[in-house]
């Protein structure tokens, strides 16, 4: 058992039982109920994590404002929290992505959170830009040194950086107690001094244009990016229906694999725009069509046409714990309108990006979609996200997307 030294200069919590069981099972989280005791800890400064008997459990980011009263990321005794600990977690990130992402590693998830032992911290390259996104109070207190650390890491390898923006926004940034922030940070070899807030990537063969200062979230979904492939592996010759296409990469993946035509469809204009100027970037414009629609109403009114393959893409219906029974709902529906117009023996692509969300009950709300259209469906691929994306054993909300492609039958 390790115990907590008296020399440790870091101030200290301790947790409940209960705590301390999620914390030795993998989880990096405490929560401010599994915290009995307040020695000395400030917001967003670290803290050691006691258990019964004082047992060291680990070193983390303290914020007495957050749910997440202390995010764990270290459970090494003798690891000291200099610049060199936290280049080494910026090695390991890049290294990890090199290895597993091969050429998809121009455009990637550099940092994500959690997995990579960076609480809070997301990044993600785009050719030679880099957007973060900063949801930590502790890690907000020193991004622009661990951002300037992973660029060192980056042309350590040769690889160049441009500039780093910065887009830290939403509530989760808020129940942190920080306010929201976006532009250039003075990193990379601009210094931040960059006019066009645009790059043109290339996925999977295929080219976008992302704007990374408006587009959504980080300016691009890179989760996807196998999913795509494996749908499109299926497409040669079949009319697509791609709901909630965005960017339209699922609609372009199947046009690059061979589909006849595909319809997309999207409530945002701004995203049916950029999806229209990525078709002309890729010669694609004559073979698609851009609905601008709700397709949780659209999808209903549809009755003379079917399609061959559809796909449906659609945000988080569950945001939060509460709201699962209507995500769960959400989904049912969703699914059964878009089979109404899937031919016998077409396919179905069906994902969710809801983390509050288990496989097993999207699977089930599938299922339910499947049989008030008096459809089997045969399951032909069980996926998640690309594995820039780890999923850490012990913290399920890692594992937030789910993708299934069905032969309905």
């Amino acid at each position: 058992m390790t115990r907590r030294k008296a020399k440790r200069p870091w101030p200290w919590v301790t947790i409940t039982k209960k705590g301390e069981l999620a914390l030795r099972g993998g989880h990096p989280w405490v929560y401010a109920g599994e915290v009995i005791e307040v020695n000395g800890a400030a917001d967003g400064g670290l803290c050691d994590v006691m258990g019964q008997g004082q047992r060291y459990l680990g070193t983390g980011f303290y914020n007495s404002n957050s749910l997440l009263r202390v995010r764990v990321f270290s459970d090494n005794a003798n690891d000291q929290f200099d610049d060199a600990f936290w280049r080494r977690r910026m090695q390991y990130a890049v290294s990890y992505r090199q290895r597993v992402m091969g050429e998809g590693f121009s455009s990637c998830r550099l940092v994500y959170g959690d997995a990579d032992g960076l609480p809070g911290l997301t990044v993600d390259k785009f050719e030679d830009m880099l957007v973060a996104q900063v949801m930590c109070l502790g890690i907000d207190l020193i991004k622009e040194k661990l951002l300037s650390l992973l660029c060192e890491v980056l042309a350590g390898q040769d690889v160049p950086v441009r500039a780093v923006y910065e887009r830290s926004e939403g509530a989760l940034r808020h129940k942190e107690g920080l306010a929201d922030v976006s532009g250039f940070l003075p990193l990379g070899t601009s210094r931040g001094q960059v006019q066009n807030n645009t790059v043109i990537i290339t996925e999977n063969g295929i080219k976008y244009r992302v704007d990374i200062a408006e587009g959504q979230k980080t300016g691009f979904f890179l989760d996807q990016k196998y999913n795509r492939l494996a749908t499109a592996q299926l497409a040669q010759g079949l009319t697509v229906l791609d709901c909630f296409t965005h960017t339209g990469a699922f609609a372009f993946n199947c046009l690059k694999h061979g589909a006849q035509f595909v319809t997309c469809v999207d409530a945002s204009q701004e995203a049916l725009d950029r999806a229209q100027e990525n078709a002309v970037l890729n010669g694609l414009e004559d073979c698609i069509s851009f609905v601008r629609a709700d397709a949780l109403q659209w999808l209903p009114q549809q009755q003379k046409q079917t399609y061959d393959m559809v796909i449906l893409d659609p945000p988080a219906f569950a945001k939060k714990r509460t709201a699962t029974a209507n995500a769960f709902n959400g989904y049912r529906d969703i699914n059964r309108a878009g089979l109404m117009l899937l031919k016998r023996g077409g396919f179905l692509a069906t994902a969710s990006c809801s983390h509050h969300m288990p496989r097993e009950q999207f699977l089930r709300a599938v299922q339910q979609a499947a049989q008030a259209t008096g459809l089997r469906l045969k399951q032909i691929a069980a996926l998640g996200a690309a594995p820039d994306h780890p999923v850490l054993l012990g913290v399920p909300e890692n594992e937030y997307l789910k993708f299934y492609l069905f032969q309905a039958i």
